[in-house]
């Protein structure tokens, strides 16, 4: 396929530079450069943006022939010949995604298999390779970075500087069309500095509620000017089961000036998607496909379930839409009812 994927989303800085090391021949790139090749190799310790990029790859290959074939493999629990298997061409000639997690835990069986496949890649295939860093699986990063299997690598480096995460932030404003101001953005970025993953949650949520320009006064409204502390903190640890610790985070949140609408509106994100996972079976990427979530938000909803009964997620449900109620006038006191929610759910909705 000649064709490139257009960038969507937001672009995190430039791309990465070539690398030094002796023997690298391929294309290395920005996560927001990702494209079609028979291998992609997708390293580098910043998951969200891993990920991102082989959700960008696999919608623009959907975008190409809607019959694009798509099977997942872990490296760590390998079956002997499903590479082969998955890469075999089918009756009617689809392409073929094969996305492989975990390869820097790669069992020797994929690793042989792995080193094999590079010598003949199946046409109309495009194999990605998720390796998150270490030395397991060197001697095959080594091969596909010497040119054999006519790859690329998609380089996704974490974002340390505050002006990488800005410039992320105000890419993720521009790709939906929507101005904000440099206060707001550097706002934003105090507020939410040590996860990408919710910065990015932050910024799309400000993005489909503001009907005008995000100003440092819309970001106040959500976050209220926190730095430690902000809306997903409070529900991480009510969550968790740690109810004096979500309602100190909740009055540090409130007395800093944030208000109870978009608190109760990440509880809302967190447990919909809790929901979603509540009992599914499969892989976080074939559950992220399914569900229509990042593979991350299957993995940290699968460990925020631990504990939780299906009754105890249907009364905080319930509990969730009658809180959303009161903060938004419903009620008298929104802080008493945002109190109570935090106790239902640390108690995981137990009586």
């Amino acid at each position: 396929m000649a064709a490139r994927p257009a960038t969507t989303g937001s672009r995190a800085g430039k791309a990465a530079p070539a690398r030094t090391n002796k023997g690298t021949v391929i294309p290395q790139l920005g996560w927001h450069q990702v494209r079609p090749a028979p291998i992609v190799l997708v390293t580098g310790t910043e998951t969200f943006l891993a990920e991102r990029a082989i959700r960008q790859l696999r919608d623009f290959l959907k975008l190409e022939d809607p019959s694009l074939e798509i099977s997942d493999v872990q490296a760590d629990s390998y079956a002997p010949g499903e590479l082969l298997t998955l890469a075999s061409p089918s009756l009617f000639g689809e392409p073929r995604l094969i996305r492989v997690s975990n390869v820097e835990k790669c069992s020797d069986t994929f690793l042989a298999e792995a080193l094999d496949y590079l010598e003949n890649p199946a046409d109309d295939t495009y194999v990605v390779l998720r390796h998150g860093g270490g030395v397991r699986g060197k001697k095959l990063l080594d091969t596909i970075r010497g040119g054999l299997g006519g790859a690329i690598e998609i380089v996704c480096t974490e974002l340390k500087k505050d002006t990488e995460k800005y410039e992320f932030a105000s890419n993720e404003f521009k790709a939906a069309g929507k101005r904000v101001t440099a206060s707001a953005l550097r706002q934003l970025v105090a507020a939410f500095s040590d996860d990408l993953a919710e910065l990015s949650a932050a910024c799309q949520q400000l993005i489909a509620d503001a009907t005008s320009e995000v100003t440092e006064t819309t970001v106040d409204r959500y976050y209220g000017g926190r730095v430690e502390t902000n809306a997903f903190k409070v529900a991480d640890w009510a969550i968790a089961g740690r109810n004096g610790e979500a309602l100190i985070t909740l009055r540090h949140a409130l007395s800093s000036g944030a208000d109870p609408v978009p608190i109760v509106a990440a509880f809302a994100m967190k447990i919909r998607t809790m929901a979603k996972v509540f009992g599914a079976r499969g892989g976080s990427a074939q559950l992220g496909a399914q569900f229509g979530l990042a593979p991350w938000q299957v993995e940290r909803a699968q460990k925020d379930l631990r504990g939780w009964s299906d009754e105890g997620l249907a009364r905080c449900i319930l509990m969730l839409a009658e809180t959303d109620a009161a903060v938004k006038g419903a009620g008298r006191d929104p802080v008493f009812a945002l109190e109570r929610l935090i106790g239902v759910i640390a108690r995981r909705g137990e009586q």
